[in-house]
């Protein structure tokens, strides 16, 4: 299904967007101030609203449904509004800095585009992406890739990132990962890896192994063998 502007025959305008933002961010004030429910929260309360909103979006993102993607972004963007609000409160930043600072991040991590660098390839951006973060901003290094890998990710999200740190690093005999460019091969790799990680699921479960937990296992025993000593 088409958005609804498409929908409409009406295309957007990036003008209507402040308008609609400052109109969403006083309504988020509002909630704050004069609902009982959204008085009482805070980081900790809110953040696994924010967790069920980004798998609805996933999922929204997934179906290719367009309405339901538009519905849940914004109720993503309200996540955003609200936990901003929260350290605006405390006085230790704001929206404008949380959009200031993504800003600079995102220029600074694609000097291929605002600067000189070259990446001919989505491999390359990601090398690129992963030594800016590691040599410029000083988040992990060679001594200690996995430092800021969140463990309370998710498993097969825990392990993903654990190796892509690793091959970022040049750790555990892992390779810097590649695009696979044609569709077809693209969607055929995806169906015969889903596939196996059904079975493989099957398999934990005639075992009674919860493979949440068999996977998380795997992941650290491997960053415990990869960082190094």
């Amino acid at each position: 299904m088409a958005g609804r502007r498409a929908a409409s025959g009406t295309p957007p305008r990036a003008s209507d967007a402040p308008e609609a933002f400052a109109k969403l961010d006083e309504i988020t004030r509002r909630l704050r101030r004069e609902c009982p429910w959204d008085r009482e929260q805070d980081e900790r309360s809110i953040v696994p609203h924010t967790v069920e909103e980004a798998y609805e979006l996933a999922d929204a993102a997934a179906t290719g449904d367009d309405e339901k993607l538009l519905d849940e972004l914004g109720d993503v963007l309200f996540q955003v509004l609200f936990l901003a609000l929260l350290l605006e409160e405390r006085g230790a930043g704001d929206l404008a800095e949380v959009a200031e600072a993504m800003s600079a991040k995102l220029v600074r991590r694609h000097p291929h585009v605002f600067g000189e660098a070259q990446a001919d390839s989505a491999g390359e951006v990601l090398r690129n992406w992963d030594r800016i973060k590691r040599e410029v901003e000083g988040r992990g290094s060679e001594s200690e890739p996995f430092a800021d890998v969140p463990e309370n990710l998710p498993a097969l999200l825990y392990a993903r990132k654990v190796q892509r740190r690793a091959a970022s690093a040049g750790l555990g005999g892992l390779e810097p990962a590649e695009r696979l460019g044609d569709a077809g091969v693209r969607e055929a790799a995806e169906r015969w890896l889903g596939e196996a990680l059904f079975a493989l699921v099957d398999v934990a479960r005639r075992l009674r192994i919860d493979p949440e937990l068999a996977l998380r296992g795997a992941a650290n025993r491997f960053r415990d063998r990869a960082t190094p000593s």
